[in-house]
C-alpha cells in the first residue's frame, strides 16, 4: 500500500533528531503511530485523550487526514496489502 504523505497534514510534524524524525503531533512528542496502534488495540478515543494528552481535535485531524488520503489511493494500490498500516 501506498505510504501517505504526512508531510500534508497540518496536525503534525516530523523534526530530524527528534522521536527519530517520526511524524508526531505538533509540538509534542507523540507518534502518530501511538494513536493507531492504540485504537487498533481496541482503546476508545477519550483513554487515548486521557493516557497522552492529545485533544479530540488532534485525534480527528489526523483520522479525516488518513481517511481522505486512503480514498485517493489508486484502487490497485489500495487493494494490494488489505491489513498493512503503514505511516
Amino acid at each position: 500500500m501506498a505510504q501517505l504523505d504526512w508531510s500534508q497534514c497540518p496536525a503534525v510534524e516530523s523534526i530530524p533528531g527528534r522521536v527519530s524524525g517520526a511524524w508526531v503531533f505538533k509540538d509534542t512528542r507523540l507518534p502518530v503511530a501511538t494513536i493507531f496502534e492504540n485504537l487498533e488495540a481496541g482503546s476508545p478515543i477519550e483513554e487515548i485523550m486521557e493516557q497522552f494528552r492529545v485533544s479530540r481535535e488532534q485525534i480527528n485531524s489526523v483520522l479525516e487526514f488518513a481517511a481522505r488520503s486512503l480514498r485517493t489511493l489508486p484502487v490497485e494500490a489500495a487493494s494490494t496489502s488489505a491489513d498493512a498500516h503503514p505511516l
